[in-house]
């Protein structure tokens, strides 16, 4: 079984093939659906070889409908929008408001099942910092919330006279010897540091279960959590992974 998935988020668009199990040729298209030009060249490159179906995780969903229109006419293929009431999902959801759940977060979850077992913590580094955990029992039962490097950066240079919008990459300083290495250094220690927190409080006072499996998702993982004092597993196609998983059992 063969299908286009696409992860919808605020700023980038990632979209890959699923086929045999597994996610493969992956495109990040950043700005998604505002560059309609990309994505329709990534859209008709995946769908050189047959497809079943696609299916979207989306934390947008105003643009969910262009996207629907983008399957059908560029590729010919309809496309299945994940909805947590809509949809079967292999993990339980143990959450009072379900439908105010992100579709990525979901995703996440049912990725991180599928590949680590339960109880596991997924950390996924988009424009937020979102934190998802399943329990003992298999059961989404939430997470935390906080800044994504993105948003950290760009508001400290526009909500200040003189400092600049830095680019975080693998020049990562050892030392705060400039404006930039500074906020380098801030942006990459304060987020290790929140992951080594949350993910602390989340083992000891949500799961009461120190062996929960901790891994981590997103663009930034990787440059984040260099030098982190803790077992994590950086996993780059999670959140596809995921969205794959619950395309397959719900045909």
């Amino acid at each position: 079984m063969s299908a286009i998935l696409i992860d919808v988020g605020n700023t980038s668009t990632t979209i890959g093939r699923w086929e045999n199990d597994k996610v493969t040729e992956i495109v990040a298209v950043k700005g998604g659906i505002k560059d309609p030009s990309k994505v329709a060249t990534a859209l008709e490159e995946l769908r050189a070889k047959e497809c079943s179906g696609a299916m979207l995780a989306s934390v947008v969903p105003a643009v969910n409908d262009t996207w629907r229109w983008m399957l059908e006419s560029v590729v010919g293929i309809e496309l299945d929008i994940l909805s947590v009431s809509k949809h079967k999902l292999p993990i339980g959801i143990k959450y009072p408001n379900p439908e105010q759940i992100g579709a990525d977060r979901i995703a996440d979850a049912v990725g991180a099942v599928v590949r680590y077992g339960h109880p596991v913590i997924v950390a996924d580094f988009g424009t937020a910092l979102t934190f998802d955990v399943v329990d003992n029992e298999c059961n989404y039962i939430g997470g935390a919330i906080a800044p994504g490097l993105p948003l950290m950066t760009e508001y400290l240079h526009e909500r200040t006279a003189k400092l600049p919008l830095v680019t975080l990459d693998d020049d990562f300083p050892n030392k705060g010897d400039s404006t930039e290495n500074a906020m380098k250094l801030g942006a990459k220690l304060g987020h290790r540091g929140m992951v080594r927190e949350i993910s602390t409080f989340l083992r000891d006072e949500v799961l009461k279960n120190k062996n929960a499996v901790l891994c981590a998702t997103g663009g930034y993982a990787e440059w984040a959590l260099d030098g982190l004092d803790m077992d994590c597993h950086i996993d780059y196609d999670l959140t596809l992974f995921g969205l794959g998983v619950i395309y397959v059992q719900n045909k």
